[in-house]
């Protein structure tokens, strides 16, 4: 059998033009089946790419496990540098941002990739609330109730006032990413509270925003999720001010506020 030899093409290497503009990062756990899909969907299509890193992280979801991946963010975000400049990026775990920090997250992030800005799900979710002007929120998990605790102390300190506060018990984010649609709906509708002005729903690992609009008609106010209020933000932040998506409920109708996502905590 005949093998040609190898050579150089006589044919100019010429590159194709239109290359997206945009460039957002996001950092999802390695066990998380969720995170990636609803970013993909949430933002705008055209002229944006995603550029997806893990993390390790080790089941079952509780405040111990969460804190160890602390020291492994660096490393995630050192596979991110080749694809800079990046216009945000996001850190896609709601209870590790809580137990280990914003400021510390975003100050990981910043150390290897500079001045981006971060988002981390609670700092969105406390964006998303002061841009619908809600203070007083229901909130429902997956978690424990050890590991849900944490997260009540965290909205409570940051000023807002929670109605109620409602988890399923889960451990594992394997399990959460498995949820029906059903579910998801009459848990937040039991978690709502006359006086609370909307819900949160959190934890990346979630598969709720095709029902969110579902639970704003039902509940007739506004729904947050992990995921739903980190594509905000980083849509925001990466200039697409007037992307307003109906179908993830009524967060996408507002500008993001005055927040640098500088890491605050």
């Amino acid at each position: 059998m005949r093998t040609s030899p190898v050579s150089l093409s006589s044919q100019a290497v010429q590159f194709r033009e239109g290359a997206p503009t945009v460039r957002l990062g996001l950092i999802a756990l390695s066990t998380d089946l969720t995170s990636e899909g609803d970013l993909f969907r949430q933002v705008p299509g055209k002229g944006v790419a995603i550029h997806v890193t893990r993390v390790a992280f080790d089941n079952p979801t509780t405040p111990e496990n969460l804190r160890k991946m602390g020291p492994r963010i660096t490393a995630a975000a050192q596979l991110l540098v080749p694809v800079q400049p990046l216009s945000a990026i996001c850190y896609s775990c709601t209870s590790a941002s809580v137990v280990i920090g914003d400021a510390e997250i975003t100050a990981s992030l910043q150390g290897v990739l500079g001045k981006v800005p971060v988002v981390t799900p609670t700092g969105a979710a406390r964006t998303a609330f002061s841009a619908l002007g809600v203070t007083r929120i229901a909130v429902l998990t997956p978690y424990t109730v050890p590991t849900s605790k944490p997260m009540a102390a965290y909205f409570s300190r940051h000023g807002l006032d929670v109605t109620r506060f409602d988890c399923l018990g889960l451990e594992d984010d394997r399990d959460m990413a498995q949820v029906s649609d059903r579910t998801m709906i009459n848990a937040a509708i039991a978690a709502d509270t006359p006086d609370a002005e909307a819900v949160f729903i959190s934890c990346t690992a979630l598969p709720v925003i095709d029902v969110i609009r579902e639970i704003e008609k039902c509940i007739g106010k506004p729904v947050v999720t992990s995921n739903q209020a980190s594509a905000w933000a980083m849509s925001r932040l990466a200039g697409f001010d007037d992307y307003k998506p109906a179908e993830y409920g009524r967060l996408f109708e507002h500008h993001l506020p005055g927040h640098s996502f500088g890491g605050a905590a």
